[in-house]
């Protein structure tokens, strides 16, 4: 039971493919936004031929400081295109996401602690002791059509913390069974079959039930 098993969860290796490639070019379009603001003043000024008639405030230092260039007067208020840069930073924060999202998502067996990690953050979940139950989580598959994909549904009682674990693995209908009957072994590792713990067993049967008939027939 103290064996570390890794659940088949996440993408389709394709689907992390296309995913990963999106979150990069996200990433790399709203970086130029980000970065426009650093280098639009020197090409503009080289576009337009508008330059700066003094090369140095020492050739300036006599005139009134509203009659000092843009460039050299610290006062002179920043161009629309300074603020251009902020509309950038969703755009990259989304890429970032989109990639830490594929190459991070992960869940594994420890015993029986679940763990699930996303993007940003780790969850784990003592199944022995945790509430338990099934749920399911939607997602728009080929053709527009919405498919449900069963789920494990794990609560610590005690902190309220709570994991996710879907049952379909990557390209795969459902976890492989060896990876259900972990699951299964556990929530009932040491838990008392009756009382509350009672639906927690019958949970625990149909992922054994899954694991028997992988093929689903």
């Amino acid at each position: 039971m103290n064996e570390k098993v890794r659940l088949s969860v996440g993408a389709a290796p394709g689907q992390r493919a296309f995913a990963a490639v999106v979150g990069v070019l996200c990433t790399a379009f709203g970086a130029v936004f980000v970065l426009l603001p650093v280098f639009a003043d020197r090409l503009l000024s080289r576009l337009t031929g508008v330059g700066d008639p003094f090369p140095s405030y020492d050739e300036a230092r006599d005139l009134p400081p509203d009659m000092l260039p843009p460039a050299l007067n610290d006062s002179a208020p920043a161009g629309p295109v300074r603020f251009v840069g902020l509309c950038g930073l969703p755009i990259v924060l989304l890429g970032l996401y989109l990639l830490l999202r594929v190459l991070r998502t992960a869940a594994w067996l420890e015993g029986t602690r679940a763990s699930v990690r996303g993007a940003l953050a780790t969850r784990t979940v003592d199944l022995a002791t945790a509430e338990v139950g099934g749920g399911a989580v939607a997602y728009r598959g080929g053709n527009d059509a919405v498919l449900r994909v069963p789920t494990v549904i794990a609560r610590d009682r005690e902190t309220g913390r709570q994991v996710t674990i879907p049952l379909q693995g990557m390209g795969l209908a459902t976890l492989p069974p060896y990876e259900l009957r972990a699951l299964a072994d556990a929530i009932t590792a040491g838990r008392p079959d009756q009382g509350r713990d009672a639906d927690a067993h019958v949970l625990a049967g149909q992922l054994r039930s899954m694991a028997g008939n992988p093929l689903g027939r």
